[in-house]
């Protein structure tokens, strides 16, 4: 069911985007026939750009993150602690367990990634880890395992790939109808080599900036869930009491590491349409609903 709500949306959102993408070529009297073999060519770079990132995502973030895994054998207290609650967490769920990790921060955060939920990590800052009580610790666990379950790492590689394609797609033709309209009649005139590299790279950002907004309002929803799932698992008052630790914790995002915040369970950049996260308070009140 979950792969097939994924495929859905994956579907639905194709759809929108080559409704604009056609929208957008007819405004411009653009033949769509004649340029299905460029947009082919985009969409091999943009999501083989987005599935080589997710495929070396566990590898990216131990390095990043420096994070340190558990061993299970030798695991005590708080770390045995949280490496039991994944392991239960995984056989209910009817998964292999993943790998648990912790890193080195003075943030209270957390994060699930891997390209498929039988290969996954999960990790925790080590100030979450020994500052949450096992209550909240379970709480946060049960978060990351549900962006497991749900596959969310990889629906968010399908929407980066799409929005990588379609930015790359409509930037060069952008670029080509002002070239193609400074143009004199005799072919003369036009933006140049260098000016059209320019401009593509203009349009590149600022397409790029519009497509976010439903890139993070999606990643705001499965925040939700994951919420919601951490709650089934352990109550809702324990994933309340995490986030409120969370909220008067959580130090301010690295920008060094601006690409893995929308995978923490918090950040506290600004509430906005670009924001990956809701406001903690959101997230309380619809987990209070649940009580």
């Amino acid at each position: 069911m979950k792969s097939l709500t994924r495929i859905g949306l994956f579907i639905i959102t194709n759809i929108l985007v080559m409704m604009v993408l056609s929208a957008i070529l007819a405004f411009f009297n653009i033949p769509m026939d004649q340029l299905w073999g460029f947009l082919v060519v985009c969409a091999i770079f943009g999501f083989g750009g987005s599935f080589i990132s997710l495929f070396l995502s566990k590898f990216m973030v131990k390095r990043a993150y420096r994070v340190k895994l558990i061993d299970p054998a030798n695991a005590q207290g708080k770390e045995l602690f949280v490496v039991e609650t994944i392991r239960n967490m995984a056989d209910h769920h009817r998964i292999k367990m993943p790998q648990v990790g912790v890193f080195p921060s003075v943030s209270l955060n957390a994060f699930a990634t891997g390209a498929r939920k039988n290969s996954a990590l999960v990790a925790f800052s080590d100030s979450l880890l020994y500052n949450l009580s096992e209550e909240e610790i379970a709480a946060v666990a049960g978060h990351e395992m549900t962006h497991i379950i749900e596959g969310d790492m990889v629906t968010m590689s399908l929407l980066m790939g799409l929005v990588n394609t379609f930015v790359m797609f409509l930037a060069r033709i952008l670029a080509a109808v002002l070239d193609s309209a400074l143009k004199d009649d005799e072919g003369k005139g036009g933006l140049g080599f260098i000016g059209y590299r320019l401009v593509v790279m203009l349009l590149q950002n600022v397409l790029f900036l519009l497509a976010y907004i439903p890139v993070s309002a999606y990643s705001r929803h499965r925040e939700y869930r994951a919420d919601a799932g951490s709650a089934k698992l352990v109550g809702p008052a324990a994933m309340i009491s995490a986030l409120r630790a969370l909220e008067q914790n959580v130090s301010p995002p690295s920008p060094k590491r601006m690409a893995t915040d929308m995978a923490m369970i918090h950040n506290k950049r600004k509430v906005s349409l670009f924001a990956t996260h809701p406001t903690i308070e959101d997230r309380v009140q619809r987990l209070q609903r649940m009580m």
